[in-house]
């Protein structure tokens, strides 16, 4: 019994840790987003104040079709030939944003502080 402990122990702390990783990766801090057409910003807005909207975002003749509703953010239609973007569905992490490469589209989660971080200086 007592050579146990330590093992149950352990295997708490690690169910602990990795159950805390997974939410903090998938719950934002932020509730900002921005919308990228082609590295130029064409939407940005706080989630938990924006309005329900659908609006298109054209590049070079194509379409993608955004819908911001009940506070999250999506690509709701595109016309793309694999259709990756949409089937991402809502945006969940900031480390996972919505793209879409041959429209060069980025849907993410944006930190408004203009710091400079430790690694560009």
């Amino acid at each position: 019994m007592k050579n146990k402990a330590p093992f149950i122990v352990i295997i708490v702390i690690l169910l602990i840790g990795i159950t805390g990783s997974v939410l903090v990766l998938t719950s934002p801090s932020q509730r900002r987003v921005r919308v990228l057409s082609d590295q130029q910003e064409v939407y940005a807005a706080d989630l938990s104040t924006a309005a329900d909207t659908t609006f298109d975002v054209s590049f070079e003749g194509h379409v993608n079709t955004i819908e911001v509703r009940d506070h999250q953010i999506r690509v709701l239609s595109a016309d793309c030939p694999d259709q990756t973007c949409v089937r991402m569905g809502w945006l969940q992490s900031a480390s996972m944003p919505i793209v879409c490469l041959p429209h060069r589209l980025v849907v993410e989660f944006t930190d408004d502080t203009q710091e400079i971080d430790a690694v560009t200086r």
